[in-house]
């Protein structure tokens, strides 16, 4: 029962988005990732150690490849997420750290954030709160601006940068078989000044709600649906849909969904013996808003969990003349 009712909440709410975004435009200030599922710290704070050990990942997006603005230069957004995290065993604790260097056209982010979460086993659930703090810089190239009307006081060369406080917090329930997300970001709502406070720019708080669903349907095969809502502010909404499957767990592949916008292929493979080396691919074809974007985006992931190692020390037994142990 509890299946179906969460089935049933899950299909209701991605309806009920698909139709609320069929007429809204898209703001999302934050980069975004084809493959979020991997990477729910960037999220939530309360991912951060919930799977114990040590675990790393990195990542390189290419949005829209060869996208050319009016003024025949680039300026398509370029991402890389670095994370890691870990856990202090028998504590129930978590901690990670979160980095993104995020460019598009005139404009490069650079997040760093230190996160840290507990995870309270409940029956068969773990909830788990996370929070996390750290520093958003925005930086605005003025030479490869593109301005139709331009004023009189706005440089047409060098750089001007911004360094503010990054605060997010997040709630996570997982049962095993299903997880369910919620979380926010920049709830402080940085605020960045350019050209001593002439020209600014705010961070405005984000939204999400990440959710997913394991089920082995037969043998070693393995089916993970997630969805993805984003929001930014009150009024601006934007979802992504997946489904993923993964044989023996070490070769997967899947569809995805971006509201929209495109539709997506993902592809991934785990490495060395106990698969702690995982490679993923996934290639976005836009479907949608064709006649200002370019219509292909690539995305790589690298993601390494350290095997924890257990040391035995076993007792040698000696045999000399006078004892025996």
């Amino acid at each position: 029962m509890i299946l179906k009712g969460f089935w049933k909440c899950f299909f209701v709410v991605g309806f009920s988005v698909g139709l609320l975004l069929s007429h809204i435009s898209e703001a999302q200030q934050d980069a975004q990732f084809t493959q979020y599922m991997y990477n729910g710290m960037y999220y939530n704070p309360a991912f951060a150690g919930k799977e114990g050990g040590y675990r790393f990942s990195a990542l390189h997006r290419t949005q829209w490849a060869n996208y050319s603005s009016i003024s025949g230069t680039g300026g398509a957004p370029i991402t890389q997420l670095i994370t890691a995290q870990g856990s202090l065993e028998g504590k129930n604790l978590g901690y990670g750290l979160t980095v993104v260097n995020d460019q598009i056209g005139p404009t490069s982010n650079l997040e760093i954030n230190l996160q840290g979460a507990y995870h309270k086993k409940i029956n068969r659930s773990t909830l788990s709160i996370g929070a996390s703090v750290g520093m958003f810089s925005s930086s605005l190239d003025y030479g490869e601006l593109s301005v139709v009307n331009p004023e009189p006081n706005l440089p047409t060369s060098g750089k001007e940068n911004s360094i503010n406080l990054n605060i997010a917090f997040g709630l996570l329930l997982d049962r095993g078989d299903y997880y369910l997300g919620l979380s926010s970001r920049h709830i402080n709502e940085p605020d960045f000044d350019f050209g001593e406070g002439a020209y600014g720019n705010q961070l405005v708080n984000h939204s999400y709600f990440l959710a997913g669903y394991r089920v082995r349907p037969i043998g070693q095969l393995r089916l993970e649906p997630s969805l993805l809502i984003k929001s930014a502010g009150f009024n601006n909404f934007s979802y992504d849909v997946s489904v993923i499957a993964t044989h023996q767990n070490r070769i997967s592949g899947g569809l995805a969904f971006r509201g929209e916008e495109s539709i997506s292929i993902l592809l991934g493979y785990a490495l060395l013996p106990d698969n702690s080396l995982n490679l993923g691919y996934s290639f976005d074809l836009v479907v949608s808003g064709l006649e200002a974007k370019s219509p292909t985006s690539h995305e790589l992931l690298l993601r390494y969990r350290l095997t924890t190692v257990s040391r035995e020390v076993q007792r040698v037994i000696q045999r000399t003349p006078r004892f025996r142990f």
